[in-house]
């Protein structure tokens, strides 16, 4: 492996009991939009004891890595998942003992979309681009100084699939998660 390629980026909660490891460069880093990170942003902005997820924009800033790039290195018996639909294909992970949200992970895919504020400052990796800025709050301007997307771009798309075709095409599942959390929807 080269110096980036063996990289390790240590996403942790804020109490320090759940620790992911991260291996390598990541595909992509983000700030989204959406409507449903803003959704998500908002109900666990207001759990018990969390931090702030989302941007004062209302994005929500996130870093990207191939699934079998990452592990929890601690705490698994601490992550518990919550969807916002029942029959969501996207689920949000969170740290139970401090109600930090640590990753999402769509159904099938082959990556990880972790928390960027997860790693400490000095190793965050920085936002290359905004997505989904369509879905944006009203009123909200956003700055020129990165690449702004209505949507997913194809750059953006790019990634990913160069990220699965690196992968042989697998989809390594996520088996450290126990279960939905309490009161917060399956």
């Amino acid at each position: 492996m080269s110096g980036s390629e063996s990289r390790t980026l240590d996403a942790r909660c804020h109490c320090g009991q759940v620790h992911l490891r991260a291996v390598g460069r990541p595909i992509v880093s983000t700030a989204c939009y959406c409507e449903s990170c803003r959704k998500a942003g908002a109900l666990f902005e207001a759990l018990p004891g969390a931090d702030r997820v989302r941007n004062s924009d209302g994005s929500t800033d996130y870093v990207l890595f191939r699934k079998d790039r990452i592990a929890c290195a601690k705490g698994a018996d601490r992550l518990g998942e919550h969807r916002l639909t029942a029959t969501s294909k996207t689920r949000r992970v969170v740290a139970t003992c401090c109600n930090t949200p640590m990753f999402l992970e769509f159904t099938g895919g082959h990556w990880l979309t972790l928390y960027r504020d997860r790693f400490d400052p000095s190793a965050r990796p920085p936002v290359e681009m905004r997505v989904m800025t369509r879905d944006r709050r009203e009123g909200v301007t956003i700055a020129p100084d990165l690449p702004n997307h209505t949507g997913h771009s194809g750059r953006f798309m790019l990634k990913l699939l160069g990220a699965w075709a690196a992968m042989a095409f697998r989809a390594p599942k996520v088996d450290y998660v126990k279960g939905a959390l309490d009161g917060h929807g399956t």
